[in-house]
């Protein structure tokens, strides 16, 4: 399985979801409204939209703030005018880690995202540098014990999904972000439960690390991730289920 895939899985078991809300809501409330000025308000036109939105009410952001985030994205309301920034360099062990942002102050953000990688002994690459190792995906993560690979693959492959890769304890569904939903959906209708499933950047090729490197690339994600501005991050490293759980103690 990719790096990044399997710690924010560890992540979200261990997260102290009702301690981390308020930041949540703020990086979804973002992402709503660029995706809303981006695409337009109508998430029935604007699957960036639709997908942020099922997001937000996963955690169980309340209607009215969701609302009111598509309207301040289309003009409608008044509020800050955030732009998208990406960002792109290395980590501990040559990582490549490709960071989405969401800032209105793209100075300040630069200067923050360079210092994080600056302490952790990585540093912040040129437009360009690592994005050609990343692919746009529909990731979905299906736990092993839930299905047999066989009733899996018969699923989702008549869905349209293009392969399924086996990790240490979940199946990974790959598809074309196209045809995403329709995965999710005849999982759904299969009765078989998921994980997680996002669009996502996945990694062509992967790094191993262990040790001290593993440690630090985790502490670079996790600094990177709970950065106000950062709204994804995606990184090509592949560090065992076991030590990332060790290290997440």
């Amino acid at each position: 399985m990719a790096g990044h895939s399997k710690w924010a899985q560890i992540k979200r078991k261990k997260a102290a979801q009702d301690a981390r809300r308020g930041k949540i809501f703020t990086k979804l409330i973002r992402e709503i409204m660029v995706a809303a000025r981006m695409g337009g308000g109508n998430p029935e036109n604007n699957p960036r939209l639709r997908a942020a939105i099922a997001a937000a009410k996963a955690e169980n952001m309340p209607k009215e703030n969701i609302e009111r985030a598509i309207k301040r994205g289309t003009g409608e309301l008044e509020g800050a005018r955030f732009e998208e920034v990406v960002y792109e360099g290395y980590g501990p062990g040559g990582v490549a880690v490709l960071i989405e942002a969401v800032t209105d102050n793209r100075n300040r953000t630069t200067a923050e995202i360079r210092h994080i990688f600056t302490r952790v002994g990585g540093n912040l690459g040129t437009s360009g540098c690592v994005s050609w190792l990343f692919h746009k995906k529909g990731l979905i993560t299906v736990n092993k014990g839930d299905v047999s690979e066989e009733r899996l693959m018969e699923v989702v492959m008549d869905a349209g999904a293009e392969d399924i890769k086996e990790g240490e304890r979940e199946y990974e569904i790959l598809t074309d972000p196209s045809d995403f939903e329709g995965v999710v959906k005849a999982l759904k209708e299969a009765g078989i439960s998921y994980q997680s499933a996002e669009i996502t950047m996945y990694p062509e090729t992967t790094v191993k690390l262990e040790g001290k490197e593993a440690e630090q690339m985790l502490r670079l994600m996790e600094m990177l991730e709970d950065h106000d501005d950062v709204q994804k991050v995606y990184a090509n490293f592949d560090i065992s289920e076991t030590t990332m759980e060790q290290i997440a103690q």
